[in-house]
């Protein structure tokens, strides 16, 4: 499987570029032959499982209007002939050999990766002049597009649009992509792609938690936990001078139980754990239909079968005092680390080693009976 990167080594490309400036890779993966067409990808957006926009308009004349699916055939036949997009989110969530792809950026931590978008752009097709706030790799699938590019620019948004398309842009780089080529795009550079023919461009996305959604998501989190946690308390309480007034004293207290609570040195790695094994957009992963029992499992994997992960489901794991916390869509599972490594390996590696057996079985009996493990047979 070729390097994405070209001739830039892993270790230059996260010293120069990683989230610094932009870089353009001719040919990055010339042997890429896309899997799935545009008609594909319309097909993709006809389901109500996907997530699916179709943006209409140009810049500057900024004529944008944006549709959400899922859509209809007859929705692509009454397209104009330019100057529209359609795109697609976690294509490769709905289509796991794709999955392929987003392996050869494995040079980055799992956990970094979010999904691969599809755009299927006519001529003249673009979301307008923008700026993302996470890393992406814009590789050209068929056709060609031109990008251009600014470090520097007016944050100012066009105000009345649901798109969050800039109001004015100053291009400082331009380059027009081929087939193969793959441009890198660091958070915060304004970009706009326009489209020169028919064509697709894959988009592998980085994932960038913003404090608001990790504060919200641990909300969530310690909501759900059995134990809610310790309760506002009093210090030395004084009589209220004023009506009405939350006093120095009370914000402290607030403060002291809010640090507390998210500086738990116990308790917030199994929450990033948790936060991160989930992905951006996915589906909760649905339990199995059929429970299976310990010994059922080893009896089918004895006879060929093998362990696959839910493309819905990220596995993650981290290191504890005493062994390893396994994380699945934000389940959470204690075992060891080999164990958890194991686990997260594609396909699933059992040891089946006596002195580990009981353990491997009950923690992938309880991971496909939740819907992140599925078996698959030789026949398949």
């Amino acid at each position: 499987m070729k390097h994405p990167l070209g001739d830039f080594s892993t270790e230059e490309f996260l010293r120069v570029y990683w989230q610094k400036k932009p870089l353009l890779i001719r040919q990055a993966m010339a042997d890429f032959t896309p899997e799935l067409d545009g008609d594909d990808i319309a097909g993709l957006a006809c389901d109500e499982l996907a997530e699916s926009r179709l943006v209409i308009g140009s810049y500057p004349d900024h004529d944008w209007a944006l549709r959400y699916g899922p859509f209809r055939e007859q929705d692509f036949a009454s397209l104009p002939d330019e100057n529209w997009t359609l795109l697609v989110q976690d294509v490769e969530k709905h289509y796991p050999p794709l999955e392929s792809l987003l392996n050869r950026f494995s040079f980055l931590p799992c956990w970094r990766m979010d999904d691969l978008m599809v755009s299927v752009a006519a001529r003249g097709g673009s979301v307008g002049p923008h700026v993302d706030q996470y890393d992406v790799f814009l590789l050209q699938a068929a056709g060609r597009r031109k990008w251009q590019t600014a470090s520097t620019f007016d944050p100012a948004l066009l105000p009345d649009c649901e798109l969050n398309v800039l109001k004015s842009f100053e291009p400082e780089q331009e380059w027009v992509l081929e087939p193969g080529d793959m441009l890198y795009l660091p958070p915060g550079v304004a970009h706009h792609g326009v489209a020169l023919d028919l064509g697709m461009t894959w988009s592998i996305g980085m994932r960038a938690p913003s404090s608001a959604d990790l504060l919200q998501a641990l909300g969530e989190w310690l909501a759900n936990r059995q134990d809610e946690g310790e309760r506002y308390r009093d210090g030395e309480l004084s009589p209220a001078p004023v009506a009405g007034e939350i006093d120095s004293a009370a914000v402290s207290g607030f403060r002291r139980l809010l640090e507390k609570a998210t500086g738990d040195a116990s308790g917030f790695p199994a929450f990033i754990g948790s936060f991160l094994s989930r992905y951006r957009l996915a589906h909760e992963p649905a339990p199995a239909e059929q429970q299976l029992e310990a010994s059922t499992l080893l009896q089918v994997l004895t006879e060929g079968a093998q362990l696959h992960h839910n493309p819905w489901t990220r596995l993650l794991w981290l290191q504890t005092e005493s062994g390893a916390l396994l994380f699945a869509a934000g389940d959470e599972f204690s075992c060891t680390a080999d164990l958890a490594r194991r686990m997260c390996s594609k396909p699933v590696r059992l040891t089946r080693a006596p002195e580990a057996l009981h353990e491997e079985l009950e923690i992938a009996c309880a991971l496909l009976n939740r819907g992140h493990l599925y078996l698959q047979f030789p026949q398949e």
